[in-house]
């Protein structure tokens, strides 16, 4: 497969491709769906991935609804600037179902990428309700480290937070690489970056929130998140790394 750069991606304009098919009521036509299908496989190979063509209904749908997105609940702890720039910020998450799946391809960006598209798959009809159950942000990543401290372990899991009104009956999913599971509340501090989420990229944020906080034992380094709070065909999407305390 042909890989392309980010560079390469500025012609397809993702949020206007977006913007052109969600303002638009009529059903989607060929073009318009090859149209998206092809945007994303471009996007996708910056990640090493293949994007079939049995995606384009999960694309479509995701697509048509990208303006419900609803945002994991939250509750704000700190906030911390230095010269009007926004360093990073505490939260604690709170407890509640999942769906996971966990990958282990030979890159992280691969692994994240055929993980997530097996969770939209699951969004987008192929679930015990039979419906499209809505999608929330940020979907996240979980990263194990080896014993270096340094070196991504192979698997990593990737999670979606089912929306509020499915918290308390989970749909299932027809995927049985697909797990919904409890998890408890996590505190967390998050800083913001931008762009694709790859091994070199997430690993280049941690060492500089390591920068910034200096040495501390109240946070975990065997564990690391990575929440991103874009769909993957938006190239220079917004994203967030997540150091887990060990402590609520």
């Amino acid at each position: 497969m042909a890989l392309i750069s980010l560079e390469d991606l500025d012609g397809l304009d993702d949020e206007q491709l977006d913007d052109d098919i969600t303002d638009n009521p009529e059903p989607m036509d060929e073009e318009d769906r090859d149209r998206l299908l092809t945007h994303w496989q471009a996007v996708a190979s910056t990640h090493h991935v293949s994007v079939p063509p049995d995606m384009t209904g999960p694309i479509q749908e995701m697509t048509r609804n990208r303006q419900q997105r609803e945002p994991l609940p939250f509750t704000p702890i700190s906030h911390h600037e230095k010269m009007g720039e926004v360093m990073y910020e505490e939260r604690v998450y709170p407890a509640g179902h999942w769906a996971c799946v966990t990958k282990g391809e030979d890159l992280y960006e691969q692994s994240i990428s055929m993980g997530f598209m097996k969770l939209m798959r699951f969004i987008c009809k192929e679930n015990s309700a039979g419906s499209y159950l809505g999608m929330t942000v940020p979907v996240v990543s979980n990263i194990h480290m080896m014993g270096d401290g340094a070196t991504f372990e192979k698997d990593v899991q990737t999670l979606f937070f089912l929306p509020a009104e499915f918290q308390t009956s989970p749909p299932q999913p027809f995927d049985p690489d697909i797990t919904i599971v409890y998890r408890e509340p996590i505190r967390v501090v998050a800083r913001a970056f931008s762009g694709t989420t790859t091994e070199e990229t997430v690993t280049r944020q941690i060492s500089l929130l390591w920068e910034i906080l200096g040495v501390t034992d109240d946070l975990r380094r065997d564990d690391y998140m990575v929440a991103v709070y874009e769909n993957p065909g938006v190239p220079r999407r917004r994203n967030e790394i997540w150091f887990i305390r060990r402590n609520l």
